[in-house]
């Protein structure tokens, strides 16, 4: 993978959204990601029509999932999901090696009206008790990757930190944000999203130490981890959402002290893999008497949880004589 010098080509880099920007911070041995997502993200959001705290907390998910899924060096599949007990009782997002993203939520839209206006809720609200799975997913012939961490009323940042410190034992700062912008070209409000990890590289991972007769090399580790995470958490949600911000001017102004290399960007979209042929393989699974159940005014309707795509057929269309695998 190519690797750039930021401070050669920081005034030259194009603005752009829906991508990864991976990059190195020499001086203090760590490594992350930027992410900004635009159209991808108001693609998957738009393809419901949740209330917008609902939306808001889904593109956190899709944002982290992101992050995550463009650490992966082999073809496969990341996949962020909760279940708890909170008004948002489950939400699911996943990240092809492609660079392809699509998710979703489940709600119960009462509890999530009680909770009041939509400025004032806290995310943290929404997620309420139980837990958080990531999981990589490399096919069906080899097996499954999973990491869980308990969700405590903690929002998905907190709930992503929670998962490295405990899954990884790896030191890592990541947020996410999300909100509504005004796209003055299009005259329509849409869906952003910014998020940056960082995360301490040890010496075996590739970080580059001076030889020396003595040296406390965990001391040296902690002080320069200290140093970048600090750094880090001077990140604000405007600087992450920003269209007219670079990731590579937003590196600049947090590590530039640091000496700080990026690498090619990877290409984000949003995708679904709902076709009419797919669904009418699944329902063949159904009985007789589970597909009268689901006859409303004559037909059939399904709509896809990922995208919001509705399918329907005639009560009749389905031909229990030639099940077919989905």
């Amino acid at each position: 993978m190519a690797e750039h010098d930021l401070d050669m080509f920081i005034d030259s880099a194009p603005l752009r959204d829906d991508c990864v920007l991976p990059y190195r911070v020499v001086r203090a041995g760590a490594s992350g990601r930027v992410v900004r997502l635009g159209a991808a993200l108001d693609q998957v959001l738009s393809g419901h029509d949740y209330p917008e705290p609902v939306s808001q907390l889904l593109g956190q998910a899709v944002a982290v999932t992101a992050l995550l899924g463009a650490s992966l060096k082999i073809e496969g599949k990341f996949i962020l999901q909760t279940n708890t007990d909170g008004p948002v009782d489950m939400l699911v997002a996943d990240y092809r090696s492609q660079g392809e993203l699509r998710g979703y939520a489940h709600f119960d839209a009462d509890k999530v009206a009680a909770l009041g206006k939509d400025g004032d809720i806290d995310m943290s609200q929404l997620l309420g008790h139980g837990h958080l799975a990531m999981t990589i997913d490399q096919g069906p012939d080899t097996d499954r990757y999973q990491g869980i961490v308990a969700l405590d009323g903690d929002d998905l940042n907190a709930a992503a930190d929670t998962y490295f410190r405990q899954s990884e034992q790896l030191p890592t700062f990541i947020r996410v944000a999300v909100a509504r912008h005004y796209d003055g070209a299009a005259s329509a409000w849409t869906w952003r999203a910014g998020g940056l990890i960082v995360q301490q590289l040890s010496e075996e991972g590739g970080r580059a130490t001076m030889e020396s007769p003595v040296r406390d090399v965990a001391a040296e580790e902690a002080e320069d981890w200290n140093r970048v995470n600090l750094l880090a958490k001077t990140v604000e949600d405007h600087e992450l959402l920003d269209p007219m911000l670079t990731s590579e001017r937003l590196l600049y102004r947090l590590f530039h002290e640091e000496r700080v290399r990026v690498y090619e960007p990877q290409l984000l979209a949003a995708y679904c893999r709902c076709s009419e042929k797919r669904v009418e393989n699944i329902m063949q699974r159904f009985s007789d008497e589970d597909l009268s159940d689901m006859v409303e005014d004559g037909k059939i309707v399904v709509t896809c949880e990922f995208c919001g795509a509705r399918y329907s057929f005639a009560p009749d269309h389905f031909d229990k004589g030639s099940n077919q695998e989905a």
